[in-house]
């Protein structure tokens, strides 16, 4: 994705219904086969980073910063496009993932899902979390 004029990223953030504390979900999906892939918080400096940058940037709660999807272990994603959907309560980035997009060393966080006969994990390990962050 090209970089958005000043203007158009200022139109998207007039959009958007952030929360009380300034936040809204955001939903990654691999763009040419629409997997979900993760969801994550964005404010408005992480989404403004992410239009200029074409690089996904989120909030991290936990941290209390903003968090630069594999700036820790490589696993990078580039935005294609971004779409915000019909409340402007929600957005949607549609990414191109390098690597696995879960913590757990998953391509997706996804991973488990509810069946009948209980609880199945869907989605195999594909690299050891230890190697992508070090152990703890």
């Amino acid at each position: 994705m090209n970089e958005p004029a000043d203007d158009t990223i200022e139109q998207a953030l007039a959009k958007i219904a952030f929360d009380g504390d300034g936040l809204v979900p955001a939903i990654a999906q691999q763009y040419d086969t629409g997997e979900v892939l993760m969801m994550a918080w964005m404010n408005a400096d992480a989404l403004r980073e992410t239009l200029a940058t074409g690089a996904a940037c989120y909030w991290s709660r936990s941290r209390g910063k903003l968090w630069r999807k594999g700036e820790s272990s490589g696993q990078t994603q580039a935005l294609k496009e971004l779409r915000i959907d019909c409340d402007g309560d929600t957005l949607l980035l549609q990414v191109d993932q390098k690597g696995v997009a879960c913590h757990t060393g998953r391509r997706t966080c996804f991973f488990t899902a509810v069946r009948d006969d209980g609880l199945v994990e869907v989605s195999p390990v594909e690299v050891d979390p230890d190697a992508l962050y070090g152990s703890k």
